[in-house]
């Protein structure tokens, strides 16, 4: 059965947390210095209290299942609400489902071992600490083929050297999860393993925080790390050796959906402020709303809001259905590639209609865009995105029958003259 309605009960969630965004996270947003910052009073005064409410209204986590202490009320429920969360920079953190966390508590709960989920994974998913994934390089970006920083068993243990480019929140982190060349001469996609990595280990230095244009205040949050000679017990190798690409796609899988949903309150807020604006601000005797090209920006817009809403939650449902991130591959891929394109031409469209006022700084817009193109970068590029899709499309396709094509119209009349011989005389 088709349903467009959320069900009475949830939809009263989604209303208090709705209506708890706008009162407590978004004015928070104006003023904390970042979310996940401890050192920071202001923080360490309200979100920990914050956190207490959602948990006390059964939406802590939410993209866990019960056997991991979340509420498991799948990956629909979970759009609907990340709709609402993506309005806000703090809202992840508040609501315990913040990126990277949110996959690496996937994989520990997966492929950890019963120490690893004692030691990394109930601190995680109780919000005492936060994780860093470390994958990419600063040489090849996310491609595993072209990775060089290895670990080498030596006495029990695995030692580690290279460099990380880009890896998220290292900087709060208590551990990392790092994907090194375990066996060179392995095929390509099995070369790789994940070690966790404690961030105090000896050898384990940031050279720098990089920040995202536009976005980061102060030093960034995206860690350049080298490691030299850091060594872990074997015991640190999460999942199988040779195993790093499968449970990356793992990880992955959710990641990139979950960036989708949020992306679609991140765009509604661009957009609200462009009909704001639009019914607000007279030019040339009547207001924005008046004048055609305003109207095409913001039917555009809508078209472009709702089309890639209905693919988030149609690819959340499939989820769903089948359990199986590789079933829905194809899908997943579509609505990652599609994200980036509706972030940046809808608050493209928003910093226009705001003239100069929207290419300040007192203004969103610029962030905004910045973040379109951030996200068609993050969990692999728009372009990778685009072949994957093709590549799962093309599967199901039959080649013609000959020389000419299925839809060739004269095979397709001769078909129908011999189908109404008897009638046609």
């Amino acid at each position: 059965m088709w349903d467009f309605e959320t069900d009475p009960e949830f939809q009263a969630r989604l209303d208090w947390a709705d209506q708890f965004i706008t009162d407590e996270l978004e004015p928070l947003d104006m003023v904390l210095r970042h979310p996940l910052d401890r050192t920071d009073p202001l923080r360490e005064a309200t979100i920990p209290k914050l956190q207490e409410q959602v948990r006390e209204q059964g939406l802590w986590a939410c993209h866990l299942g019960p056997e991991l202490g979340g509420p498991g009320m799948g990956q629909v429920h979970l759009a609907l609400l990340n709709e609402l969360l993506g309005r806000s920079r703090c809202a992840p953190v508040v609501f315990g489902c913040q990126a990277p966390d949110s996959g690496n508590a996937e994989i520990l709960a997966r492929f950890g071992s019963p120490e690893q989920k004692e030691r990394y994974l109930q601190p995680l998913l109780a919000g005492e600490i936060f994780s860093c994934f470390s994958m990419t390089e600063p040489h090849g970006g996310a491609d595993p083929k072209v990775f060089t920083t290895s670990a080498v068993r030596k006495d029990g243990t695995w030692v580690i050297n290279g460099e990380k480019w880009f890896s998220s929140h290292a900087r709060w982190a208590s551990f990392l999860i790092v994907v090194v060349v375990t066996d060179p001469d392995a095929a390509p996609y099995s070369r790789q393993s994940m070690l966790v990595v404690p961030v105090e280990t000896p050898g384990v230095e940031i050279l720098r925080n990089v920040g995202i244009a536009g976005q980061d205040h102060g030093d960034g949050s995206h860690a350049y790390i080298r490691f030299s000679n850091v060594e872990v017990p074997e015991s640190a190798m999460l999942g199988s050796r040779g195993q790093a690409f499968a449970i990356a796609q793992t990880r992955l899988g959710g990641g990139r959906i979950h960036h989708c949903m949020r992306s679609v309150g991140l765009v509604r807020r661009a957009f609200d402020m462009m009909l704001e604006r639009a019914v607000s601000r007279t030019t040339q005797g009547e207001l924005l709303a008046s004048k055609q090209l305003v109207q095409e920006m913001i039917a555009e817009s809508w078209l472009q809001i709702e089309s890639f809403r209905l693919l988030v939650l149609r690819t959340a449902w499939k989820i769903d259905q089948y359990d199986d991130y590789r079933r829905v591959r194809g899908d997943i891929s579509a609505v990652k590639a599609m994200m980036p394109r509706v972030i940046t031409d809808v608050a493209a469209r928003a910093l226009q209609v705001h003239g100069s006022l929207g290419v300040s700084e007192e203004m969103p817009f610029i962030s905004m865009i910045a973040e379109g193109h951030h996200m068609g970068l993050a969990d692999g590029p728009t372009e990778v995105h685009k072949l994957t899709l093709a590549k799962e499309l093309v599967k199901s396709a039959q080649p013609a029958p000959d020389v000419f094509p299925s839809g060739h119209l004269l095979r397709r009349r001769h078909a129908a003259e011999l189908k109404f011989a008897s009638l046609l005389g």
